[in-house]
């Protein structure tokens, strides 16, 4: 580290966000390495190190010979200043060397408000923008993550997208860029052939044209690429890598605990996830596998909490074995167990007792709806009668902090449904005053609100977003009717999910608006302190284009949209299917009590889907 850096740390907040030196870092020998990786989060520290398919892709990557990945995170406010003031370069962790020296600069891109980071981050660097204005293989960037099902918005400063799963796909990539390197090949070249690898969608190979309403004309492959490029999936997961030997954070980090992924997809199909469906087919570890990998990384990483983590953590088949398993070590050892992602259908007393002798805490549940009736329509095959029903187990057990997660403006949601809301919790209140076992200390229900985003490759990508206007205005309807001091009532800034619902619905024409915004000086979105619309506003006023376009106008059914390109299994029709279920209010059962057809099982070819 440089005697600059050394002076300006002890001058910004969290220094050990930026010096490296973790225990479980990996670090090589430069004249043993051929191809370097700045593996970066557009986010902090503290986010970037919870993430668990970050820490599963740095030590896919430093197993293979002559590759050495290094970490890169979005500084905050106070060291970006200082490293501007000093003109001092983005640098990696593990070598504290600019990213600008570096082969790859790779990005995992899991959230849409990121996107101005990731420009920041590369402004930091020192590295060109756009994709098209980085000559020869030095820093050839590209990306994956939830958010490149639909990357078009990123297009012009991306040289390739890695759609999907990424342990075997990474090792691909890597691998050609290392012969390439050794060959001397173009960049062009390179391009060519990483596009053959499965799963690797380049824009630059594709033209987009538009009609005269803006609306897209055409996506038009060029020079052989293909159609649709379709994204990759890892079958066995119990064989698949799995990063035991963590790094332990040096500081804080907001999930500073073990976490064991113990399945993949999702069985439930509710009609606005955009992970249940482009996660899918269904695959599971192993209860054997996973209790051997639980031992290794807490003996390893000396952490004091464990999460079993998936889409939806009750659904997994194994999880009574596993329990059954950890609980008595955990509780041998003093470690908290945790069960996050759990369902009030099918989370028992059972289970709530056995984790009630390592952990005790607060009840999580998304009911989404407040009625029966847009449950339905949302297909969230959850009833009120199974939602009083766990929360009557849970305060009979001890449980006095319930939390609950709603979203307004679904597609046909009223006054009624947001009503229904208040009603849920005044019925969920009654339980506890029925039936709490601890009322000395008292009930907490906090109650929170998202703003409906509507998101690609999802029954619902076609829908309007309500206006910010409307959604305040079913704000302020519910927390009118919450009259018991038990309520904490929180909900979500109107301008940052509607800014979501621009770039997860958007296109080409997107880049020079977040482009300008970031110039400007727009950075780190999803953080409060830093979030400021005018900023986006004035951009969107300067490159000509209307958020409206892709929130409240909605997409037609027969429209080319931007994400066509992409195919993550799950077929436009089904999606088209679903979306005419949710109008006539009929649900479709998950994946356990039959196949809905909606074709992820096709991506599946040496293993049958876990469902």
């Amino acid at each position: 580290m440089t005697e600059l850096k050394q002076r300006i740390l002890p001058t910004v907040q969290k220094p050990a966000r930026y010096t490296g030196g973790e225990w479980g870092e990996i670090r090589k020998e430069k004249e043993n390495v051929r191809v370097r990786v700045a593996f970066c989060f557009p986010d902090t520290y503290e986010i970037g190190m919870s993430n668990v398919g970050m820490r599963i892709l740095y030590g896919v990557m430093n197993r293979m010979d002559g590759v050495w990945c290094e970490r890169v995170f979005a500084p905050w406010g106070d060291m970006e200043k200082a490293m501007r003031t000093h003109n001092i370069p983005l640098w990696a962790l593990e070598s504290q060397d600019p990213v600008k020296n570096f082969d790859m600069i790779a990005f995992t891109i899991g959230y849409e408000m990121s996107y101005s980071n990731i420009l920041n981050m590369l402004l930091l660097a020192g590295v060109p923008l756009h994709a098209s204005e980085r000559q020869g293989l030095e820093n050839i960037v590209f990306g994956g993550g939830v958010c490149t099902f639909n990357p078009e918005p990123l297009a012009d400063f991306f040289d390739f997208f890695s759609l999907g799963e990424g342990e075997e796909s990474t090792v691909e990539i890597v691998s050609l860029y290392d012969r390439a390197k050794a060959e001397s090949w173009s960049k062009e070249r390179f391009l060519r052939e990483v596009s053959k690898i499965p799963g690797v969608y380049v824009p630059s190979f594709y033209r987009h044209e538009y009609n005269p309403d803006g609306t897209l004309k055409a996506i038009i492959p060029l020079d052989g690429a293909p159609h649709m490029v379709t994204k990759r999936i890892v079958e066995d997961l119990d064989s698949a890598f799995f990063p035991t030997e963590m790094i332990v954070p040096s500081t804080e980090i907001v999930h500073d605990r073990a976490n064991l992924e113990v399945f993949r997809g999702c069985i439930r199909g509710c009609r606005f996830c955009q992970a249940g469906f482009s996660c899918r087919p269904v695959r599971k570890k192993s209860p054997d596998v996973l209790y051997r990998q639980a031992e290794q990384t807490l003996e390893h990483s000396g952490n004091n909490e464990l999460t079993l983590s998936s889409l939806s953590t009750s659904d997994y088949r194994g999880l009574k074995e596993l329990t059954d398993r950890l609980i008595p070590y955990c509780a041998d050892q003093h470690i908290s167990l945790s069960v996050p992602s759990l369902r009030a259908d099918n989370f028992s007393r059972e289970l709530m007792e056995k984790l009630q002798a390592v952990r005790k805490s607060g009840l999580t549940f998304a009911p989404e709806a407040g009625t029966q009736r847009l449950r339905d329509v949302i297909n969230k095959n959850l009833t009120e009668e199974e939602i009083l029903s766990t929360c009557s187990q849970a305060f009979s057990g001890g449980w006095s902090n319930v939390k609950l997660y709603f979203m307004l403006g679904l597609p046909t949601e009223t006054d009624e449904d947001v009503l229904g809301i208040a009603e849920l919790v005044y019925r969920i209140i009654q339980k506890w005053k029925e039936l709490g076992s601890n009322k000395k200390r008292g009930l907490r229900v906090h109650v929170a609100t998202a703003y409906f985003v509507p998101k690609p490759h999802t029954p619902f990508q076609w829908e309007k977003q309500i206006t910010p206007q409307e959604y305040l205005r079913r704000c302020k309807l519910l927390k009118d009717h919450f009259y018991s001091k038990s309520i904490e009532y929180d909900y979500h800034s109107p301008d940052l999910s509607r800014l979501e619902a621009v770039f997860a619905r958007g296109d080409r024409r997107l880049g020079p608006v977040i482009e300008t915004a970031v110039r400007s000086g727009a950075m780190l979105d999803g953080w409060d302190e830093y979030f400021n619309y005018a900023k986006w506003y004035a951009a969107f006023r300067q490159c000509g284009i209307e958020e409206d376009f892709y929130t409240v106008r909605g997409y037609g059914e027969e429209e080319i949209l931007p994400w066509d390109t992409i195919d993550v299994g799950v077929k436009k029709k089904f999606l088209l299917r679903e979306r005419r279920r949710a109008y006539e209010g009929v649900v479709t059962p998950d994946c356990r009590h039959g196949c809905a057809g909606c074709g992820a099982n096709a991506l599946l070819k040496e293993v049958e889907c876990d469902a």
